[in-house]
């Protein structure tokens, strides 16, 4: 039997509610169990701090779930709305938001566990930073909870703007891919958000006196961290407030989704990768502090390096949502801009993990020996960055030959 509009925008709201809730709870379980399993380490190396670390562990806990309790209220907002009178697109925007919310709020999840378990042993092998290892704690949580902060914006705008003014046909694809392109790009930023707090957290433990010194570096790496789910959110806003209504449905449909999957998907790797660079700056401050400076320095080259790939993925974003196309159903001309966008994307993602991993190890380096290999160390990362980034490059041409050439 046919369904009516109304019962097919319910039927889209409750998927984007089991979306935003089922992918919520991945990160945040993870996060949390990660803390508890590390409460339990330091409890067994030290019994008799066993009340503050499980204080600590459960406040850090508290904060990894943030992400998830998110995700469940965006649920029960879906869940129970009224879809009276709803227009078509409303049931993709609906879905757009449920993914937006579910996906970025994996990587916050997962990150904040990060500080909360080093917060727990570091409280077990210098029980007199009790305070300050919980307060970086708190504000490394805190950071990583940025993304899934973008993506509850996003899934807020997706569920209560007005679509009727947009046409089903290309705008079933601009909502939906503006929910991939933050809820994909954030889960990298998430993650590699709560890398460099953990670190400094076990640092300021170690170091207690160069707490200061080691907090400045968490923030900056967490900072660029974030720099890849920003790219993603914009695509998002671009796919949510240009007018599509003057495109021709076919093939835009199929380069709005694209667009949305070529940021989202390439910023996962980058967001990770920076993650794994500014963990060993802040690991590695918190051993030598004189070499803060090299090691800052260094972070950030190695960071910028790594950021190359969701660049290409928003490169080729920003083609496939401005280049004019001319109507046409083809397979090909639908196909290839879908195409490029999933190649780039997918591209993105090793060689941003992988230039991270350069970086990281560089740094390491540099901060047990800062004066005497510096400029050597950074050279030789930079030339292993240029070869790591050739297979995005290779995606990037791959993507550029199927939006002009195919």
């Amino acid at each position: 039997m046919p369904f009516s509009t109304e019962t097919w925008v319910q039927a889209a709201a409750f998927l984007g509610a089991g979306f935003s809730v089922g992918f919520g709870a991945i990160g945040a379980a993870l996060g949390e169990g990660y803390a508890a399993g590390n409460a339990s380490r330091a409890i067994g190396k030290n019994p008799a701090m066993s009340g503050p670390i499980l204080k600590n562990m459960l406040i850090g806990q508290a904060v990894a779930e943030s992400a998830g309790i998110f995700a469940l209220v965006i649920a029960m907002l879906l869940a129970f709305m009224s879809t009276e009178g709803a227009p078509m697109i409303e049931a993709w925007a609906l879905l757009g938001s449920g993914l937006a919310m579910g996906l970025s709020a994996i990587g916050s999840g997962a990150g904040g566990g990060f500080p909360a378990a080093e917060a727990c042993m570091g409280i077990a092998d210098n029980p007199s930073t009790q305070g300050a290892l919980t307060t970086n704690m708190l504000i490394g949580s805190a950071v990583s909870q940025t993304p899934a902060i973008f993506g509850m914006v996003v899934a807020f705008m997706l569920m209560f703007i007005d679509w009727s003014s947009q046409p089903l046909w290309p705008g079933w694809a601009a909502v939906l891919g503006a929910g991939l392109a933050v809820g994909l790009a954030a889960i990298g930023s998430g993650v590699g958000s709560g890398m460099p707090a953990g670190s400094a957290t076990a640092g300021m433990a170690r170091q207690p006196a160069a707490a200061t010194t080691i907090r400045t570096n968490m923030l900056i790496g967490s900072a660029v961290s974030q720099t890849p789910a920003i790219f993603g959110m914009v695509v998002a806003f671009m796919l949510m407030f240009v007018d599509w209504s003057n495109s021709p449905p076919w093939p835009t449909w199929a380069a709005l989704l694209g667009a949305g999957l070529s940021t989202g998907l390439s910023a996962i790797g980058p967001g990770i990768g920076n993650g794994f660079t500014a963990q060993e700056a802040s690991a590695g401050i918190a051993r030598v502090p004189e070499a803060s400076g090299p090691v800052t320095t260094t972070m950030l080259i190695g960071q910028t390096v790594a950021q190359s790939t969701v660049i290409y993925g928003f490169l080729v974003s920003l083609i496939l949502l401005f280049i004019p196309r001319e109507a046409s159903e083809s397979m090909v001309a639908w196909v290839a801009p879908l195409s490029a966008g999933i190649c780039m994307g997918f591209g993105g993602i090793g060689p941003g993990v992988g230039e991270g991993l350069a970086a990281a190890y560089t740094v390491n380096r540099i901060a047990r020996d800062y004066e005497g290999v510096s400029v050597l160390l950074t050279r030789v990362m930079l030339v292993g960055q240029a070869v790591s980034e050739s297979t995005g490059i290779y995606s990037l041409i791959v993507a550029l030959l199927l939006l002009f050439v195919i």
